[in-house]
């Protein structure tokens, strides 16, 4: 059978989807891309198995409630794509009115329509919801070459935090790194080609191995003079110094799963309490 989808969002997310879902060879068919600007929604909704949604986080109550006057088919599941949100009570008028609704949300920046297709294939989707909108939503992932993980219930929040983690956090640490190339004296140019190089190098190394074992530098080394050194370096920038401290405690727990000798963790963490106590640190 070939499943009507319509989706509503035509920005990037919405464009992307479309277009992947489109190319994907399965018995798929689009029978509407709905943006803003386009004003009601078309009668063409009416042939559609699934509403995608997939508009910006702020606006999904909004869309959700719009369509409780459109000319849904009767059974038709209602997904969105938002990791974070879930407007309980638009759902539930959705649920109301004969709708299943849960959530289709790519784990995979969409930044780029035209390269969506290659993005999703063997990309995560999480999943939640009714149990006919997860067999949905299972069916469109399979469609994409995409693999699922069922969102836990009451756990979105979280979830959608260690996605954020994962997906953004590396550019705000490559951007610091880089700063202190920089403030050194190496070209901007140079500086963003090391770090980018070693932020591909972490993130080959996890592809293939648990995080205690992809970990190196000085924490997993137990090399406390070195992080001692690295602290003094950086107390004229305490932003950066903030978040050297804090990813170092946690690296110091990911070696001690890894094996490394408990002494010379101790001594790091010594060295990390002093740092966040300015009147301790030099002592």
């Amino acid at each position: 059978m070939t499943i009507g989808v319509f989706v509503m969002g035509a920005g990037r997310a919405g464009r992307a989807l479309a277009g992947a879902l489109r190319a994907s060879g399965a018995d798929i068919d689009i029978v509407g891309l709905h943006g803003r600007s386009d004003g009601a929604i078309t009668a063409r909704i009416a042939r559609a198995h699934v509403v995608l949604v997939t508009v910006r986080d702020r606006d999904l109550a909004g869309a959700l409630t719009e369509l409780y006057d459109a000319p849904l088919a009767d059974g038709a599941v209602v997904l969105h794509a938002s990791g974070a949100q879930d407007p309980r009570a638009a759902l539930d008028g959705l649920r109301a009115a004969g709708h299943p609704a849960g959530t289709f949300h790519p784990i995979v920046p969409l930044a780029d329509p035209a390269l969506a297709s290659a993005a999703l294939k063997g990309a995560w989707i999480g999943v939640d919801g009714d149990p006919p909108a997860v067999a949905m939503a299972r069916r469109l992932a399979g469609a994409l070459g995409a693999r699922v993980v069922e969102i836990p219930a009451g756990a979105k929040s979280r979830y959608h935090a260690a996605a954020a983690m994962a997906a953004n956090f590396p550019v705000v640490l490559a951007a610091l790194a880089a700063a202190q190339l920089e403030a050194v004296g190496i070209d901007p140019e140079a500086a963003r080609s090391i770090v980018s190089g070693l932020v591909s190098a972490a993130a080959d190394s996890l592809r293939s191995l648990p995080a205690r074992q992809a970990l190196t530098g000085p924490v997993v080394r137990g090399d406390a003079d070195t992080v001692a050194r690295h602290l003094v370096a950086l107390e004229d920038d305490p932003e950066a110094l903030a978040v050297y401290v804090a990813l170092s405690w946690a690296a110091v727990e990911l070696a001690a799963a890894g094996g490394t000798d408990a002494g010379r963790l101790a001594e790091i963490l010594t060295s990390l309490r002093r740092s966040t106590s300015p009147g301790d640190r030099r002592s």
